[in-house]
């Protein structure tokens, strides 16, 4: 048998928990406004989303509501603003009953969706929407400031504002928003011309009445190669940009999802925190669509940090499944509330966006009574690719391939490497990705023939469960993030009295890693506060760098190229102290 057929026999069929049948391997629908609707028909009055704040203040939408709201808004986008199918429209926001609505409404317009992380600043936010080419932004009132800021450099036509307590009972959120705005001072002031989604929902609803209007129509077109969302990532190759997910590829992610959680999901029964942000992938796919698919109740946290944040949520509710990385789930573990009082009607907890901790998962079936299980998966594969079988999980693994994904391990020169042997792991699937958004180039460097190079190195065992030994590449993982050295040391770049940087990730307790950055001085007056501080205003939080390294000179190859592995083997031997004043 030669090492490619060790892969393509699937020794890993065997380990499925239920018999896989791959002509259930397919999307199911036409096109994901198709698959809302329906769910929203089936279960029209029971609760889908629940916002809950860190003080137990809530307020909820039923699916009924969440169809009526999500068409108006489709109506609003394609009849008030004229959008064309296709169009790009951007959702800024935290976890809030407002995301699932505009989301929805933006796919049910027949637009591209592009999830924007609400942490961006100014710049990064500039760089997202004209890349994407978005027209539109619905935005969350906390964040206007910024977009003031850049507003002027891109092609955003029209901004849409919500609040984290929208619609919740009026005088719960009359109250939420004074002491946002006047207590808090969260909710800037600012001078946009933006239209309040409240009014948006109006004026979307005013045009089906007056014109009759079918919101289905504005989607029939649409099939399974159809563009459907715009998901930022470095990818596997450090530069920021779209990997663009069609409709087919979501849909048929959450069939795979579905073959997976058979006899654990109760459809029309259960409950999920999403604590994690359903504008990055993993929540967006596992706990948006596919629990609406299944009649679920979403429970949403709209910030976990601190992690207090999350207590009225799982005390309050009687939540069956959470979604998490090892960060979340080790901070849980690390509250006497949590430990006194876990949740008792917890079935599965579901891990990824980063290693999981052995110790953790140790520690979370200890307590909670359920296991924590492990998948694998990229932006650019919407996200799924490999999974732990839920009564059959491994440590240390990865666990075995989706339904209808083959995975294999191959060398620098693209050879199969034999089981056992490290080697890049490429997949194949129905999920992975169309390409990169107008980048041709980065598309062809991440999918060759089909495949989808990771940039992670793994080994598999004989019986196929899959193992991550390294990164291929130099991105760091923050919390289940991603961060690009590039990214960062392009920002210290832009700083005049810096003369060159490099930036590694370091294993970190809390976080999993941190960045660090090792910096030579362009001129000797040039101090940590003012990195430091720089750093602040080009960057999102997790991306800064934790501490920064003055160097005389970095360690390079003979072409100039910086070598940061030498870097980390410094940190690792514990010599990574400043030669520089």
């Amino acid at each position: 048998m030669s090492d490619c057929q060790a892969y393509d026999s699937e020794p890993w069929s065997d380990q499925y928990e239920q018999p896989v049948d791959p002509a259930e391997v397919v999307p199911g629908y036409d096109n994901l406004p198709t698959l809302i609707r329906e769910a929203s028909r089936a279960w029209p009055d029971n609760i889908a989303f629940t916002t809950c704040m860190a003080n137990g203040m809530n307020g909820s939408l039923t699916f009924a509501e969440v169809e009526e709201m999500s068409d108006a808004f489709a109506a609003y986008l394609r009849e008030e603003l004229g959008l064309e199918p296709g169009a790009r429209v951007a959702v800024q926001m935290p976890n809030c009953l407002a995301f699932p609505v505009t989301a929805f409404g933006v796919l049910k317009a027949g637009c591209v969706l592009v999830n924007t992380n609400p942490l961006y600043t100014g710049p990064e936010m500039r760089h997202q929407f004209n890349d994407a080419g978005a027209e539109v932004v619905v935005i969350l009132d906390m964040f206007m400031d910024k977009l003031e800021s850049v507003i002027e450099d891109t092609r955003i036509r029209h901004i849409v504002v919500a609040s984290v307590a929208q619609w919740f009972p009026t005088l719960v959120r009359g109250i939420m928003k004074g002491v946002l705005r006047w207590w808090n001072r969260v909710i800037p002031d600012h001078e946009l011309p933006a239209t309040p989604i409240n009014r948006a929902l109006e004026a979307g609803r005013r045009h089906i009445r007056e014109k009759s209007i079918d919101v289905a129509d504005y989607s029939r077109h649409l099939g399974v190669d159809d563009g459907a969302v715009l998901q930022y990532t470095g990818g596997t190759t450090g530069v920021s940009k779209g990997a663009l997910l069609s409709h087919g590829n979501l849909l048929v992610n959450m069939r795979q999802l579905d073959q997976i959680s058979r006899g654990y999901v109760e459809t029309g029964k259960d409950c999920v925190v999403t604590a994690l942000p359903m504008y990055h992938i993993f929540a967006f796919t596992v706990n948006l669509l596919l629990f609406y698919h299944h009649g679920g109740r979403n429970v949403l946290v709209p910030s976990p940090r601190p992690i207090q944040n999350c207590q009225r949520a799982i005390e309050n509710y009687p939540v069956n499944w959470i979604t998490g990385v090892n960060t979340l789930y080790n901070a849980l573990l690390n509250e006497e509330w949590f430990n006194v009082y876990p949740p008792k009607t917890m079935k599965v907890a579901l891990a990824g966006g980063t290693a999981l901790h052995q110790s953790v998962a140790d520690r979370w079936q200890k307590v909670v009574g359920c296991p924590i299980v492990e998948g694998y998966g990229l932006t650019e594969s919407s996200p799924l690719l490999c999974f732990n079988p839920i009564s059959k999980a491994r440590k240390d693994s990865i666990g075995i391939p989706a339904p209808g994904t083959r995975v294999r391990l191959v060398d620098e020169s693209g050879e199969c490497v034999a089981p056992g042997e490290p080697g890049e792991l490429i997949a194949h699937g129905p999920q992975i990705m169309t390409g990169y958004w107008n980048r041709p180039e980065e598309t062809e460097k991440t999918l060759k023939d089909g495949w989808l190079y990771t940039g992670d190195v793994a080994v598999m065992d004989e019986d196929g469960f899959f193992r991550i030994v390294d990164r291929k590449k130099d991105m760091i993982l923050v919390s289940g993030f991603n961060v690009y050295p590039n990214e960062v040391e392009d920002c210290l770049a832009r700083l005049d009295k810096v003369h060159e940087s490099a930036v590694i990730g370091v294993d970190d307790e809390k976080s999993g890693e941190v960045v660090w950055a090792f910096v030579v001085k362009r001129d000797d007056s040039l101090n940590e506060a003012e990195l430091e501080a720089h750093c602040k205003a080009e960057l999102a939080a997790y991306k800064r760098p934790k501490k920064f390294i003055f160097r005389e000179e970095l360690p390079k190859t003979p072409v100039g190229k910086v070598l940061r592995k030498e870097l980390r083997a410094e940190v690792q031997a514990g010599n990574s102290q400043s030669t520089a004043a």
